[in-house]
């Protein structure tokens, strides 16, 4: 008699279901370069990551008011929306700021990612046009394209977005965008920003499209030089058009992962709705240390002294780039945020920093290519430069070591 047996399912290779949009998931190297440098074992001066220096983050302070806090915290659920006693701090504290709100315009959110992503949420369709600068943060352009979106990339110049070609690259790619995704002060990666008359045309060129500006603004309460450039809620007040994206991530620590938006209050419901179907509310004890904190009256001190420590090292790393790379590299100059933006020139400009990248971080420095900052793989010549979370003298160890690896590229060429 023949015996018939079934497989088992281990026997089994079926084709896993995925959804369609899994193509349009696109990985993040910036964030993706804190396993790999953890995973070395020799000393890497880290330009990479853009992230607070650690002696920047009042950590004792923290310590102490956790330790007083969460005797008394709540562990369960909290509100979606935010605990109520951050969001009346958060609105006396933006009361200050040229950006002041009001309550029913706010919705504290798990970091500025979840911002980005609700504000994809809320207004992309598969197949919308969204407009983005070029270079960008590409986290959030990537939010865009897992909701379904086609990019338009606008360049980007030492005053921001170029909105004067914008409306010109908008007529060829046949129809309007339905958002318009900046990061207009102190630009992830190119530490520009936008000018105000840019800021008035781009508003003006939003409602006449009907887009949305998803506003997307980690580092404006760090200006360490220069004037203030109205904001656009400042030039449009409670432009229902502007859908603002904040964070405490760079401005007291990312790990807090605690943020907020600023939207017009009609859509506070639907981001309350949004929200409930990523996580629920964002963690309530960290949201309790953050309102101490605030409470306590701190972050003004906090804020001036940040500033005097990043101009100081933004100022370390743009006379070191001088000092051992010369001409033959361009560099940004911001005057706030955490970023320059430095292009190969010269006998360097040939060099791929893709591949420079390998070179380098066997030669302890890190950074993020050009191309891993655009959409399109661009900027091949280019790469981001954090100057926040290192000291003068690591700044200069840094640049040392990657003129040396541009060396051992341009000599391996010969």
């Amino acid at each position: 008699m023949t015996r018939t047996t079934t497989p088992s399912v281990h026997e089994v290779s079926p084709v896993i279901p995925l959804a369609s949009r899994t193509t349009d998931l696109v990985g993040s190297m910036i964030d993706s370069s804190t396993s790999l440098l953890a995973a070395q074992s020799h000393d890497i001066v880290r330009f990479a990551m853009g992230s607070p220096a650690d002696e920047a983050v009042p950590v004792a302070e923290f310590r102490r008011i956790a330790g007083e806090v969460l005797d008394n915290s709540s562990f369960t659920y909290g509100a979606t929306e935010g605990e109520p006693r951050l969001l009346e701090l958060l609105v006396e504290q933006l009361a200050t700021t040229p950006d002041p709100s009001a309550l029913e315009r706010l919705v504290i959110t798990t970091g500025g990612m979840q911002g980005l992503d609700l504000a994809g949420k809320l207004f992309i369709d598969p197949g919308d046009l969204v407009v983005t600068e070029s270079p960008t943060y590409t986290n959030g352009s990537a939010t865009a394209l897992s909701y379904g979106a086609e990019l338009l990339e606008i360049p980007v110049d030492e005053e921001g977005m170029q909105v004067d070609t914008l409306e010109e690259a908008v007529r060829r790619a046949g129809r309007t965008p339905k958002a318009i995704y900046t990061i207009p002060t102190f630009q992830n990666p190119s530490g520009v920003t936008l000018s105000e008359d840019r800021r008035r045309e781009l508003l003006r060129l939003a409602h006449r499209w009907g887009a949305v500006i998803i506003d997307d603004d980690p580092y404006g309460l760090l200006r360490f030089a220069g004037r203030e450039v109205p904001t656009f809620q400042t030039l449009s007040r409670h432009d229902p058009l502007v859908f603002s994206v904040r964070t405490f991530s760079k401005i007291l620590a990312p790990g807090w992962r605690v943020g907020w938006v600023d939207a017009d209050p009609s859509l506070r419901q639907l981001l309350i709705n949004g929200k409930q179907a990523m996580d629920t509310c964002t963690n309530v004890p960290n949201q309790h240390v953050l309102a101490e904190y605030i409470s306590r009256g701190g972050l003004d001190d906090h804020l001036a002294r940040l500033r005097v420590l990043y101009r100081e090292r933004k100022n370390a790393m743009v006379d070191a780039l001088t000092r051992h790379l010369g001409d033959a590299v361009s560099a940004t100059d911001p005057e706030g945020g955490f970023f320059l933006w430095v292009t190969l020139r010269n006998e360097f400009g040939g060099v791929d920093t893709r591949e420079l990248f390998e070179v380098a971080l066997a030669d302890g420095v890190a950074f993020i290519p050009g191309p891993a900052l655009s959409p399109s793989g661009g900027f091949t010549d280019a790469m981001r430069l954090c100057f926040a979370s290192s000291t003068p003298e690591r700044i200069d160890e840094g640049v040392r070591r990657l003129a040396r690896s541009l060396e051992k590229m341009v000599a391996g060429r010969g």
